[in-house]
C-alpha cells in the first residue's frame, strides 16, 4: 500500500489499476480533496502479494472490478463523485 498524506478522515483505501481512467479520476478526486488515503495498484503486484490484494478486493466487491474504494467500511465501486464526497463527510 502507498500512503498519501492529507486530512485524516478515517480509513480510506483505494484498490485500483494503473491503466484505468476511472481509477485515475478517483485518485485525483481524493488528491483534490486533500484527503489522506492508502492505495494499491493491483495490476502492478505479483505473486502472493497480488493474490492477497485480489482476495481483499473480493471481500468488498465480489466482481473484483475497479476502482474499489473503501471509506469508513463502506464500499464504493466505480467512480461516483457525489457518493465519494458524501461518504467522506461521515
Amino acid at each position: 500500500m502507498v500512503h498519501v498524506s492529507g486530512i485524516e478522515v478515517g480509513q480510506v483505501i483505494l484498490f485500483a489499476l494503473s491503466t484505468c481512467v476511472w481509477c485515475k479520476k478517483t485518485k485525483q478526486l481524493l488528491d483534490d480533496l486533500h484527503v489522506a488515503y492508502d492505495y494499491e495498484y493491483i495490476d502492478l503486484l505479483q505473486g502472493s502479494d497480488r493474490d492477497l490484494a485480489v482476495e481483499t478486493v473480493r471481500k468488498w466487491n465480489n466482481a473484483c472490478s475497479f476502482p474499489t474504494l473503501i471509506i469508513h467500511n463502506k464500499c464504493i465501486v466505480g467512480y461516483d463523485e457525489k457518493e465519494i464526497r458524501e461518504a467522506l463527510k461521515q
